[in-house]
């Protein structure tokens, strides 16, 4: 009895001292005469909180709210995912990454020889991969500081291209199994000569040191040029854009209001990717270099930095909230294409027949929790007027994010480029399932379908794109808690 109550009494201690914290916060604002030192450590708090406490409630253009998403993914999705992506068959990713800007010369920072990441001798390229295959899944989816910097980033981003011998055999295995299945059409980095696997694993995405006027004139383009923005508007906190003095972005927002849907959602994507890529930059910086070893972790000055409402004029939040929207939409992908690959002659290959029914079912149970959640976006919102206009709207949905993902090209540091077109071709792929949805319900259950593919590329990039949005409200979690603890 004596143990029972004084347990009992330990427990109330502690909710009351948790409730009279959430008691102070609730009357922050609210409470007169504090004393100096009080108000101070105050603003502190609040300073610290700022990043994520109005990251809250219902997402706009659709009726799912972030706490949903966050117990959805943290809880059920991303451990499933992250063993997903471990697997041989997402593994490895095929990309050309010396294929040069169609839109502008070289012009990034570390634009000299030895920032540049060095291909493998093709002798050691397995026949498999120089032959440039078709698979069985699908459409196509179309100064000294300077220089020390520099040497800094070319370390940091440059690929690490090894493979095993036994990688390489298996890449021709893959080759002469997808060579025997029906194929429509030419892949962009597949087909490209100078495209390789490259190992996912080894090539984590992270801090690089790439920065400054080369990424942001590649963001700029997209953001510029691609999102059915007039150049009179200008987006808020754009570093390449003409001073406006205080503007808040009301002009922008303004705008953004009052277009369609269509275009609003095509923005909102973009932005939640670009979002998702700066939360990875942030979670896995580079935070010491000393005697040839690095320390990678969270960077909790550089998350506020890009994220705080108080240092980003309030846009830190409609960045993560739009990290959120994107998630919702290639997690409603995920679900529309399940009966894809519920056909029981669906095999993800790698020749080994264990590892392959492993990462299929593993597959399908991931799929099956996307069936499972109750708050999707609904697509069918989307081109639903005129059959014209939504025709017309559509092609130019479609051309804007083709061109996006050309723009890719330009990026200066290999291994951003790499995660940049993973990660956008990801996107479009989950964008075409969404348009495919007559294709997908007419499936023909023992049969391959001229109707609807995708290709073993696709896949690897939806799966992976789908995993580092995963791990990107993962990280928001933990960004919470070190922000809590800093307090």
């Amino acid at each position: 009895m004596v143990k029972q109550t004084s347990h009992s009494c330990v427990v109330l201690l502690i909710l009351c001292l948790v409730w009279g914290d959430l008691v102070l916060g609730w009357f922050h604002y609210g409470s007169q005469g504090k004393t100096q030192q009080q108000q101070t450590r105050d603003t502190e708090d609040s300073t610290e909180q700022s990043c994520l406490c109005h990251l809250t409630g219902v997402l706009d253009d659709c009726f799912c709210d972030i706490e949903s998403i966050d117990v959805f993914n943290n809880f059920k999705i991303f451990p499933l995912i992250q063993k997903l992506i471990e697997r041989d068959f997402f593994r490895y990713y095929k990309v050309n990454l010396k294929r040069p800007c169609p839109f502008w010369a070289d012009d990034s920072h570390c634009a000299i020889k030895d920032c540049h990441v060095e291909s493998c001798p093709e002798s050691k390229i397995p026949v498999g991969i120089k032959s440039g295959n078709y698979n069985k899944y699908s459409q196509a989816a179309n100064t000294i500081r300077d220089i020390k910097e520099c040497e800094q980033a070319h370390e940091l981003g440059a690929i690490n291209s090894t493979l095993s011998n036994q990688s390489k055999e298996a890449f021709e295995d893959w080759a002469h199994h997808d060579d025997a299945q029906d194929h429509f059409c030419g892949l962009d980095d597949e087909m490209s000569p100078e495209a390789e696997y490259v190992d996912l694993r080894l090539n984590p995405e992270r801090y690089t040191g790439y920065k400054g006027p080369s990424a942001w004139r590649v963001w700029n383009s997209i953001y510029e040029e691609n999102c059915f923005k007039p150049r009179s508007v200008y987006r808020p906190l754009n570093p390449l854009a003409p001073s406006r003095g205080d503007d808040d972005g009301e002009g922008f927002y303004n705008w953004l209001e009052g277009l369609c849907l269509e275009k609003r959602v095509f923005y909102r994507l973009i932005s939640g990717l670009h979002s998702s890529i700066n939360i990875h930059l942030c979670a896995e910086h580079l935070l010491d270099e000393t005697w040839g070893k690095t320390v990678w972790g969270p960077n909790v000055h550089e998350f506020r930095r890009r994220f705080d409402s108080a240092e980003t004029k309030g846009e830190g939040t409609r960045r993560l909230k739009n990290l959120y929207f994107l998630y919702l939409i290639e997690l409603r992908a995920l679900s529309k294409v399940a009966p894809y690959f519920e056909r029981a002659f669906i095999n993800l290959y790698t020749g080994n027949a264990l590892e392959d029914s492993i990462t299929k079912e593993l597959l399908l149970q991931i799929l099956n929790e996307t069936k499972a959640f109750p708050m999707h976006f609904d697509e069918s919102s989307m081109f639903a007027g005129h059959k014209i206009e939504a025709k017309r709207l559509k092609e130019e949905f479609r051309l804007h994010f083709k061109n996006i993902s050309r723009i890719m090209d330009c990026v200066g540091c290999s291994k951003c480029r790499l995660w940049g077109k993973l990660q956008t071709q990801g996107l479009g792929t989950a964008l075409s399932i969404l348009f495919s949805e007559k294709e997908i319900k007419n499936l023909p259950e023992n049969l391959p379908s001229k109707g609807f593919q995708l290709t073993r590329q696709e896949i690897v990039a939806l799966i992976n794109a789908f995993g580092r949005l995963s791990r990107s409200i993962k990280e928001l979690h933990n960004f919470r808690t070190l922000l809590k603890d800093h307090r």
